[in-house]
């Protein structure tokens, strides 16, 4: 839990800190006061947009923390069950570094649509609900299953990943709590791929 709570934090602060000097350095001759300004204007963003960045980070984080919290869940779900088989790095950070693009991607037109036509409030939960439920019940399932299958299971079983994805949604929608998301979301989809599978 504090591995994946303090990686999620770190993640969030260098890309906050990174926006920071970014704009810092978009008004090279500006006076101190407006440098100031800027930075405090960019650091409420950053805390405003926080919602919007923990989906992406949750999946970054998940790759390097998913086997361990998959082991200790599938462990005490069926002590005697055969364990799933770690997911290489590379493999594991790659669908990671991809999903992660991916979730940024659509929580930018969920801003977008925040902003311009007010149905970004639901947008947020469907979207972020696909994308959530799929990669952490893949993830999941990729430990017992070749990737093939776990894709293959993951569509037959859409409904029920999605409607978790849901959940995890919705956990992802709540501050400071959102943190915890590479811990519960791996935890949870691992249950439920046990479960349907």
């Amino acid at each position: 839990m504090w591995k994946s709570l303090g990686l999620t934090a770190i993640v969030l602060f260098l890309l906050g800190l990174g926006l920071d000097r970014l704009a810092s350095s978009l008004m090279p001759g500006a006076p101190t006061w407006l440098g100031w300004l800027l930075s405090i204007v960019v650091a409420l963003g950053l805390i405003a947009s926080m919602t919007l960045l923990a989906a992406p980070t949750a999946s970054l984080v998940a790759s390097f923390y998913l086997d361990n919290i998959a082991d200790a869940v599938e462990r005490e779900i069926n002590p005697l069950g055969p364990p799933g088989r770690p997911l290489p790095l590379p493999a594991s950070l790659s669908v990671g570094l991809r999903f992660a693009a991916l979730s940024l991607l659509v929580n930018l037109a969920v801003l977008a649509l925040t902003l311009f036509t007010g149905v970004g409030f639901v947008a947020f939960f469907v979207l972020n609900g696909y994308l959530l439920g799929r990669e952490y019940f893949e993830l999941a399932a990729m430990r017992h299953l070749p990737f093939p299958q776990a894709v293959e299971l993951r569509r037959q079983r859409s409904f029920d990943v999605f409607v978790a994805g849901m959940i995890v949604a919705v956990f992802v929608a709540v501050p400071l709590l959102n943190l915890f998301t590479p811990l519960f979301a791996t935890a949870f989809m691992t249950r439920m791929m046990k479960r349907l599978a």
